[in-house]
């Protein structure tokens, strides 16, 4: 198992003024981070893999549809192209950091709806949309952990059940499933559950608080997902993400209208804590 903490909390384009923070993660003792890539090219991300290097932090990578622009699952093929170019461009940018798992919501962009559920049309043209971005990734060694996100956000993927028909329907190796505990809260009639069901795909976990704020301090069951996830031996990234009110256009896109926490350090520490602990337990 490998503890990470992803950057979402304070930036979505990691530069030269958050590399302190890589270092207070690194001291906190952490394994690594998760890098948001929404921006930026291969180049920039060399300086970023050096100072990972520097403090000793490994990495993951995790990115999100910028746009309308960038859809996959639209009838107009230009979009669906712009969706491809960007995930193309991302992955390239993974590789220089030398991430092995790339994840989130590649499906359709966040907040985009239709107002209907998928179609068997749009569900198609996802799945080749993940195929050929997992095609791509695959020369890189990455593998490609899709997220579902919860009815608010998203329509195309909103439980487990349709990650692992998407997955299948994608049918590719490094192609798979992440589990993220907030998503899960709202959509899963039972997250612990929807674990065991489906472990045999679930390469990368978000230890998420129901509220995105300190992990432990919500309703979450812990041990029973700590216990879930080691009982179908699961031995990956554990990674925090939270959100709080440090970017604002960020907070207003995730909802976020009040402090949930003291600071941003007791998010970190409390939620190394936490895994640590329910880990161990789960033993």
């Amino acid at each position: 198992m490998k503890t990470g903490f992803n950057l979402l909390l304070w930036t979505s384009f990691v530069r030269d003024e958050h590399f302190p923070l890589l270092e207070k993660l690194a001291k906190a003792g952490f394994d690594g981070v998760e890098i948001p890539i929404l921006e930026g090219d291969p180049k920039h991300y060399r300086g970023v893999r050096d100072v990972l290097k520097s403090n000793g932090l490994a990495c993951t990578v995790v990115t999100n549809m910028p746009d309308a622009e960038h859809n996959p699952v639209s009838p107009a093929k230009k979009l669906r192209d712009n969706a491809l170019d960007f995930m193309k461009r991302v992955i390239d940018c993974a590789q220089t950091l030398e991430a092995k798992i790339l994840c989130g919501p590649f499906y359709q962009p966040v907040a985009v709806f239709s107002g209907a559920g998928p179609t068997a049309e749009e569900k198609a043209r996802a799945a080749d949309h993940a195929r050929a971005s997992a095609e791509y990734a695959e020369k890189a060694g990455i593998t490609l952990a899709v997220e579902f996100l919860n009815r608010f956000e998203a329509y195309v993927l909103t439980t487990m059940d349709g990650v692992a028909e998407h997955v299948k329907a994608v049918g590719m190796p490094n192609f798979r499933a992440m589990f993220d505990t907030f998503h899960a809260n709202i959509e899963e009639d039972d997250p612990v559950a929807s674990i065991r069901r489906y472990s045999d795909i679930i390469v990368h976990v978000h230890i998420s608080e129901t509220n995105r704020g300190v992990p432990g301090r919500g309703h979450n069951d812990w041990p029973g997902i700590f216990r879930a996830l080691r009982s179908g031996g699961y031995d990956n990234w554990l990674t925090i993400e939270a959100f709080g009110r440090v970017i604002p256009a960020f907070a207003a896109a995730t909802r976020i209208w009040r402090d949930l926490y003291e600071s941003t350090d007791v998010v970190y520490t409390e939620g190394l804590r936490l895994i640590q602990a329910a880990w161990n337990a789960a033993a």
